[in-house]
């Protein structure tokens, strides 16, 4: 993205916020903004389910920041 933003994801039994920090992961940010659990989100994080939980949707290289996803 190139920029900071707040993105409200729920997530919580999945991940710890140190686990996600430093990881290059799809977000959609082309979204209204939106209050989720009393904060205004500016995005969206996506994911998959599997068995055992949540898993992002990541990169098999680094991407340049701001890619679009197709």
């Amino acid at each position: 993205m190139g920029e900071e933003r707040t993105i409200v994801a729920g997530m919580a039994k999945d991940y710890r916020p140190e686990e996600i920090v430093g990881k290059n992961i799809v977000v959609v940010v082309n979204l209204k903004p939106t209050k989720l659990m009393g904060v205004e989100s500016h995005g969206m994080l996506l994911a998959a389910d599997t068995e055992t939980g949540l898993t992002l949707v990541g990169f098999d290289r680094e991407p340049k920041t701001g890619s679009r996803v197709r």
